[in-house]
């Protein structure tokens, strides 16, 4: 039984193929596995089949590939997690990697900023059109206005002729409405009779008015002022006709016929109002005399005058004498509106004409208080008579314009406020020194004399007035006789080099620490001693008790043993110093001197340095007052004294530089008067004269922007250097703030005329690199628009690159340059007093016009100032200018 149970028994082919079909229909169902599908499957399947005996075990085999299934899967799982977190690796090292642009990345950044700059051109092209669209809108709008207004002149026109037309048929005889009535009744005529005496006045009232008015018309007709006369007649012969009562009278009595001005109003007010009628006449006439300028203004009073003659002319052409209601109104509103616009423009122009002529009323006192104290020569004599005969016309124009009271008021103002302006500057203070005393009658200058001395003993003139070092503050005798001849209030000014005190000091400290350090300090206190013994003596008084105390106090061989032996004492010294320079100082340097005796540096040389500087102010101080008491004799002798210094320092030598810069002047001024002798007759005005050649080099020289440089001065001209160099400096800072002002008048239509002195002095203390200053400073008092200020902000930043590099390049710089030469040469060229008054009196119209009003002023000192320079520099150095002359002649000869 036991063999029975463990047999298997299989079931035949047939029916096990029933039970393993589901199987295989399942197996087919999952034909996608690679892994049911292969051979190795079949096999397997087979083995087992045949090893386990069939069908039996079907689900051990189905067990063991869905667990072969499932790892299979799991390792490509793990695989493809494998190859992710490798992408991912490489994808963060990738990202952290420094990026480098490829080639594609350098292409898209190029498209990129070529469509940036193809937008920006675009938008460019855009505000160009709608640019150009705004003005081609503008220019139509001008147009419509323009063909408007033609239009409406064409009607008024049109209309007065309608007028005159129907006046003529109202005046001829209206044809009966009975022509056709037979002959005899057409040679009745109806005489209307007055039926009473009030009708009979009435029509004898009209008769007479209209006898009146056709008077009043003809006799203005008779006068002749029409427009085309105006312009054919020359503008004075326009002017003396215009002034005559008749025309006047008989002008009043038109406008007062046609209701233009009230026959209650006074005498003065009627001739006024028909001088300002009268007035259209010359505007359109001659408009180039009438008016300075052509600005909106002058524009919109030019077109008010034509509308206002044109009215005019209408009512006195008008044959009926009875002009309609429509005409007197246009007349009226057209006068009306000429007045206005007369008067406006007039207040304007007055206020500009009151300011040239007070300024041209200043100039010629200027001139007058320069010259009136001349005994000696005849120059009072020549001036007087020309001065007064301009004042005089300039005091009409000007109680003309502003009335009596007025005009003296401001004339009286001008004139003290310029002489107070040019007058005496006074030091603050009492500058006397204490141990000066006044010299007598018959003393002479004792820091400069002796003026008489031979060649020999100006080095030793020039040791009295102290021991002038590099930081000495006292120029040269040579420099302060020129100075004196040139202005006889001169003094010398420490300001200037008082601004450089610690520069000076510490070149001395410098100087002395050096000496020290190199074994010689001894000498250089012994020498320091002597320098200030010197100094000091020489302000005091010889045989005076401070000239005594001074000499054996600071006895230089006594210095010299004290240091030899050690004994030399700082502290002494300078507590002898703090109690002699009270003694000997002006008033005015008490401060500087406390200050010095209240410094306790411990540093002896620094002590030094600072005293030899107080020193040298009580110098200065002595050589003014001494300036002061004998200015008279050394004005006297400065001409021979600088002939004696002149010839000591050129002696034989060939004046070059002199030679080069007369031969300059003379070929531009001969090229000048040849250009003047093409236009005009040769006349002996034309004529190239050595004062027109002196003239016209003084001018190259002084007149400028460029560096001044030393082969440029001529050897003659050495003492004024600085003179002129400042003088350049000056012309630079005019011809600039006059380019930008002007610039700016002109975009705001102002008058250039117009006199802008407070911004003129605001901008004078401003650098040259701050264009918004100059801005600003314009801006303090009027409005600009913002398309003004960009233009005004564009031009003077040109206009300043000119300041900065010292050229003339910009076009209104190089206009003003050319003014303010052709002006100083037109002046310092007048030979003749009357000449030299003509162009004073005219200085300041010509400088206003010019586009300089605002430097009339400065530019008439610098004139005076040059033409002194002429007259001391020919009268000292006359002998060398013609040896000069002789030889530039000779070659010019031998070249030709």
């Amino acid at each position: 039984m036991s063999s029975d149970n463990d047999t298997v028994h299989v079931p035949p082919p047939h029916i096990a193929a029933r039970f393993s079909r589901s199987s295989n229909l399942r197996r087919k169902s999952s034909a996608t596995s690679s892994r049911r599908n292969s051979l190795s499957s079949h096999h397997s399947s087979r083995s087992s089949r045949s090893a386990h005996g069939g069908p039996y075990t079907t689900h051990v085999a189905q067990h063991l590939r869905r667990a072969s299934i499932i790892e299979t899967r799991k390792a490509r799982l793990a695989d493809r997690a494998a190859h992710a977190e490798q992408v991912r690796l490489r994808a963060a090292l990738a990202k952290a990697a420094p990026r480098v642009s490829t080639s594609s990345e350098e292409r898209a950044l190029a498209a990129k900023q070529a469509r940036e700059k193809f937008l920006a051109q675009v938008a460019a092209n855009c505000a160009e059109e709608v640019k150009r669209a705004k003005k081609v809108a503008e220019d139509t709008r001008e147009k419509k206005a323009a063909e408007h207004l033609r239009l409406k002149e064409d009607m008024i026109e049109r209309l007065a002729e309608a007028e005159k037309r129907r006046s003529l048929l109202q005046q001829n005889q209206r044809r009966p409405r009975t022509a056709t009535l037979p002959s005899v009744e057409e040679r009745k005529v109806l005489i209307r009779r007055p039926r009473n005496e009030t009708e009979a006045a009435k029509v004898i009232q009209k008769a007479w008015r209209n006898s009146k008015r056709r008077s009043i018309v003809s006799d203005f007709l008779e006068l002749g002022l029409t427009l085309e006369n105006v312009q054919k007649t020359s503008f004075e012969d326009v002017g003396s006709l215009l002034s005559q009562d008749k025309v006047l009278e008989t002008t009043t009595k038109v406008l007062r016929m046609y209701g233009l001005q009230d026959n209650d109003s006074d005498i003065n007010g009627e001739r006024t109002a028909t001088r300002t009628f009268l007035s259209a006449f010359l505007v359109l006439g001659h408009p180039a005399q009438v008016l300075s300028q052509e600005g909106e203004q002058e524009k919109d009073l030019i077109e008010k005058a034509k509308n206002a003659l044109f009215c005019f002319d209408t009512v006195v052409m008008n044959p009926s004498l009875s002009p309609s209601a429509n005409q007197l109104e246009l007349l009226s509103d057209a006068y009306a509106s000429f007045q206005t616009a007369f008067t406006a423009w007039k207040d304007r122009d007055s206020s500009v004409l009151l300011d040239t002529m007070l300024a041209q009323f200043v100039e010629l006192d200027a001139i007058w208080q320069t010259v009136k104290n001349d005994k000696e020569g005849l120059v009072a004599e020549d001036y007087r008579e020309g001065i007064q005969h301009n004042q005089t016309l300039l005091l009409v124009r000007l109680k003309r314009l502003a009335g009596p009271d007025r005009a003296m008021k401001m004339i009286t103002e001008a004139v003290r406020k310029s002489r107070k302006a040019k007058g005496k500057k006074k030091p603050v203070g009492d500058v006397r020194p204490r141990a000066a005393s006044l010299p007598s009658a018959d003393a002479t200058a004792p820091a400069l004399t002796p003026i008489e001395a031979s060649v020999s003993d100006i080095d030793a003139d020039t040791q009295e007035l102290g021991n002038r070092k590099a930081t000495s503050l006292l120029p040269d005798n040579r420099t302060i006789m020129h100075e004196l001849a040139i202005n006889k209030e001169y003094r010398v000014d420490t300001k200037p080099k008082t601004d450089m005190r610690e520069n000076a000091i510490q070149a001395v400290s410098a100087n002395m620490r050096q000496g020290f350090e190199s074994g010689l300090g001894d000498l250089f206190i012994v020498a320091m001693a002597e320098t200030i013994r010197e100094k000091l003596l020489s302000l005091v008084v010889p045989g005076k008790s401070l000239h005594t105390l001074i000499s054996d106090s600071l006895d230089t061989a006594m210095i010299a043993n004290q240091v030899k032996m050690g004994a030399f004492s700082y502290q002494q010294f300078f507590t002898f110093m703090n109690s002699l320079l009270p003694k000997i100082c002006a008033p005015v340097r008490d401060a500087e001197v406390k200050a010095l005796a209240d410094d306790q540096t411990e540093d002896p040389i620094e002590r030094l340095a600072k005293l030899n500087y107080v020193v040298d102010l009580l110098s200065v101080d002595h050589a003014n007052f001494s300036l002061q008491m004998n200015a008279p004799l050394l004005i006297k002798e400065a001409m021979s004294y600088e002939q004696r210094c002149f010839t000591n320092t050129v002696g034989g030598q060939t004046l070059r530089r002199t030679s080069k810069w007369w031969s300059e002047a003379k070929r531009k001024a001969e090229e000048e008067m040849a250009r003047r002798s093409s236009r005009d007759q040769s006349t002996p005005a034309n004529r190239a004269t050595s004062d027109k050649i002196y003239m016209q080099g003084l001018v190259d020289l002084a007149i400028g922007v460029t560096e001044l440089h030393e082969v440029d001065i001529p050897e003659t001209l050495e003492l004024d250097r600085s003179r002129i160099s400042r003088m350049r400096a000056d012309i630079l800072r005019m011809v600039v703030i006059s380019a930008v002002l002007l610039t700016a008048k002109n975009l705001m239509r102002r008058d250039v005329r117009s006199q802008w002195k407070e911004q003129a002095q605001r901008m004078w203390d401003l650098a040259f690199t701050d264009a918004q200053a100059f801005i600003a400073a314009i801006e303090s008092r009027y409005a600009l628009p913002p398309n003004t200020k960009t233009q005004l902000s564009g031009t003077t930043e040109r206009i300043l690159l000119d300041g900065r590099n010292r050229q003339v390049s910009h076009p209104v710089v190089k206009v003003l340059l050319q003014k303010i030469k052709a002006h100083v040469y037109n002046r310092l060229s007048a030979s003749s007093a009357d000449e030299r008054v003509k162009a004073a009196s005219s200085a300041s119209q010509v400088l206003s016009s010019g586009g300089l009003p605002e430097f009339v002023v400065p530019m008439g000192a610098m004139v005076d100032e040059l033409q002194r320079v002429a007259d001391i520099d020919r009268e000292a150095h006359g002998k060398w200018y013609d040896d000069v002359i002789k030889a530039v002649n000779q070659e010019d000869i031998s070249g030709a």
